[in-house]
C-alpha cells in the first residue's frame, strides 16, 4: 500500500538523516517536508533529487493542507539551549501549536510520531532515567519552555490515543550529535569542534563535571526508523533512544583538543540550569526493540564529526587542518 508522510523539521540535523531512511521506502509514495528552516537547513537535503520529497518553507503551525497524510513525524523545533532561550515563545508554538496542526492532518487510523527529548527529566535526581521517571524540572527557569512544551506535547498525543485511539510512537532523544549540525548550533560537540578548527580556544561552561551520554546520530535515526514505521510494534512510548555511555563534558573537549594540537580549554561560568548528568535507562528499549544499541563510541563519533565539520569551515577560516 502507498504511503503518504509528512516531516516536520525535515530539513535540521536529525531530520535529514531521518528523510534519507524514509526515501529508502518502497511503500512511500510522497514525502512532505515542512521547514522554516530557523534552525535546518536546505542544504541538508540538497543531495535529495528524489521526486517523491517536496519541500514547504513555513512555520509548521501554519501549514495548511486539503491532503491528509498516513504518518506525521513531528520534529520540528530547536534542540539547543542557545536557539530556543532566544526564542522561547517560537519553540512553544513550534512544539504544542505544531502538533495541534499536524494531528488534524492524519487519515483515519494514520500514525503520529513525535521526538520529545530527554530534557523532560530536567536535572535528574535519578540516574539513569527510565521512562517512569516523572523528572525535576524548573517550569518557569530559563530552558522550560523547551522542556514544558515537549512535556505538554507528550501529554497532547496521549490524551488524544486516550481519548480517540489515535496511534502515537512518543520518542524520548538524549544527547545527539554527527554530521549535519549547525556550525553555530551552540551544543557542546559542534561548538568543540567549530572552536577547535577556527579559534583553537574550546570554551566549557562550569568545570566540566558535567556529564552526558553522547549518541551518534546513525545510531540514533536507526533507532527511530525501527519505533516508527520499521518494526511491527505495539508499544506507543515513551521510549529512551540514546546511547547509554555517560561521559563528561570536560572529557569531550579534552579529546578534541588531541584532534587539533595546540587547541586548549578555557572556562566559563556555569549555563544557566544545566543539569549536572543524563543518562537513558535503556531497558524498555532493549525490549521493545531488541538487537538495537547505539554502538558508535564518541572517539569514533567525534572523528566522523570532525571530518564533517573541517570540510564544511573554509580552510582560511579554520585554525588547524593538520589533525
Amino acid at each position: 500500500m502507498s504511503r503518504s508522510v509528512l516531516v516536520s523539521g525535515g530539513c535540521g540535523f536529525i531530520g535529514s538523516h531521518l528523510i534519507d531512511r524514509l526515501l529508502l521506502r518502497s511503500d512511500l509514495e510522497k514525502l512532505v517536508v515542512v521547514d522554516n528552516l530557523w534552525t535546518g537547513l536546505r542544504d541538508n537535503i540538497a543531495h535529495v533529487t528524489d521526486p517523491r520529497l517536496s519541500l514547504r518553507v513555513l512555520d509548521v503551525e501554519s501549514f495548511a493542507s486539503d491532503q491528509r497524510f498516513d504518518e506525521i513525524i513531528h520534529l520540528a523545533s530547536p534542540a539547543s539551549p542557545v536557539w530556543y532561550m532566544r526564542d522561547p515563545i517560537r519553540t512553544i508554538k513550534a512544539n504544542i501549536g505544531g502538533a495541534l496542526n499536524l494531528v488534524a492532518m492524519l487519515k483515519p487510523g494514520g500514525r503520529f510520531c513525535f521526538a520529545s527529548t530527554s530534557e523532560v527529566y530536567g536535572d535528574p535526581a535519578v540516574s539513569p532515567q527510565p521512562e517512569s521517571y516523572r523528572g525535576s524540572v524548573d517550569c518557569t527557569g530559563p530552558r522550560s519552555s523547551y522542556d514544558e512544551s515537549k512535556r505538554c506535547t507528550e501529554a497532547l498525543l496521549f490524551e488524544q490515543q486516550r481519548m480517540s485511539g489515535l496511534d502515537i510512537r512518543v520518542v524520548r532523544l538524549f544527547n545527539t550529535y554527527g554530521p549535519r549540525t549547525r556550525i553555530d548550533d551552540g551544543r557542546a560537540i559542534s561548538n568543540f569542534v567549530s572552536q577547535a578548527l577556527m579559534t583553537g580556544v574550546l570554551t566549557v561552561y562550569g568545570d566540566g563535571s558535567q556529564s552526558r551520554s553522547w549518541g551518534y546520530v546513525d545510531d540514533i535515526v536507526d533507532g527511530l526508523e525501527r519505533f516508527f514505521w520499521l518494526d511491527n510494534i505495539s508499544h506507543r512510548g515513551p521510549l529512551n533512544i540514546g546511547n547509554n555511555r555517560e561521559v563528561s563534558v570536560l572529557r569531550i573537549a579534552e579529546f578534541i583538543c588531541s584532534l587539533v594540537p595546540g587547541s586548549r580549554i578555557e572556562h566559563q561560568p556555569p549555563f544557566p540550569q544545566d543539569p549536572t548528568n543524563r543518562c537513558p535507562d535503556l531497558t524498555l528499549a532493549r525490549h521493545v526493540l531488541p538487537g538495537w544499541e547505539a554502538k558508535t563510541g564518541y572517539e569514533d563519533g567525534i572523528k566522523r564529526t570532525f571530518e564533517w565539520f573541517r570540510q564544511q569551515i573554509p580552510a582560511e577560516s579554520a585554525a588547524a587542518l593538520t589533525a
